[in-house]
């Protein structure tokens, strides 16, 4: 009886020891992650988010002049605070997360 079942290792390039566990930076530098700025957050039960209104006024965890947290994919690695630029809002960064943990949390 001959033994049909193919070695998968053979048709993979060899990795050295070099290039095992290394991400190509122009590779990550090009993907496309989602930013978003987190003012608070609240736990409401759902009959009063089901008595929301507009007007309504929703208290948020955060006390004013608290930084806002930046999160990039879910994953705060800044904060800062809102400023005005012409008529748009931005964020002013007050705190970074250094890039080796911020690399680690993505």
């Amino acid at each position: 009886m001959t033994d049909t079942h193919a070695d998968s290792t053979l048709d993979a390039p060899a990795l050295t020891d070099a290039t095992k566990g290394k991400i190509d930076s122009e590779v990550l530098q090009n993907i496309t992650v989602t930013l978003s700025i987190e003012v608070g957050r609240a736990m409401i039960k759902i009959r009063d988010l089901m008595r929301l209104t507009q007007g309504s006024v929703v208290e948020l965890d955060r006390i004013a002049g608290e930084p806002l947290d930046l999160l990039v994919n879910n994953t705060v690695v800044a904060q800062g605070e809102i400023v005005l630029i012409g008529d748009r809002y931005g964020v002013r960064l007050t705190r970074v997360a250094p890039a080796a943990e911020r690399m680690k949390n993505l």
